[in-house]
């Protein structure tokens, strides 16, 4: 098994990985991709978060759930869950049509939500970030 901050640094490379095609796909027109990745990319952050601290299995796709689970060891998560919470809404309707009666994903998001969308999860990146690059 990897060493703790190891893995939550493995976790929050591939969100950062992430974070650029979200910001691509965002600039390019895929607007309903692009928040679905902003969504993936704060959810992998978060538990890099929560892998640096020593859990062995975070389970679950909620950011606002892993917010309130990044808490218990750093409060300040506390505070952003809330606002980064939104990002849940971009996990399912994004990717399936039986859940936009009467649309299509590829029709309904626009450029401002998933600009929006990446502009959160870099938030949640540069929180993480910034906490892992603390326990070095």
């Amino acid at each position: 098994m990897r060493e703790p901050t190891e893995e939550g640094r493995r976790w929050l490379e591939q969100a950062e990985e992430d974070l650029k095609w979200a910001r691509h796909l965002a600039r390019e027109g895929a607007h309903h991709i692009a928040c679905f990745l902003a969504q993936q990319v704060a959810e992998k952050a978060l538990k890099g978060f929560l892998y640096a601290q020593g859990r062995e299995v975070v389970l679950g796709h909620s950011v606002e759930r892993l917010c309130h689970e990044a808490a218990r060891y750093d409060t300040a998560f506390a505070t952003h869950a809330q606002r980064w919470a939104i990002l849940d809404g971009y996990y399912v309707p994004t990717r399936y049509p039986n859940s936009l009666p009467g649309s299509i994903p590829a029709r309904v998001y626009t450029r401002e939500a998933a600009e929006e969308a990446v502009r959160l999860a870099e938030e949640v990146v540069v929180a993480v970030r910034a906490r892992l690059k603390g326990e070095r």
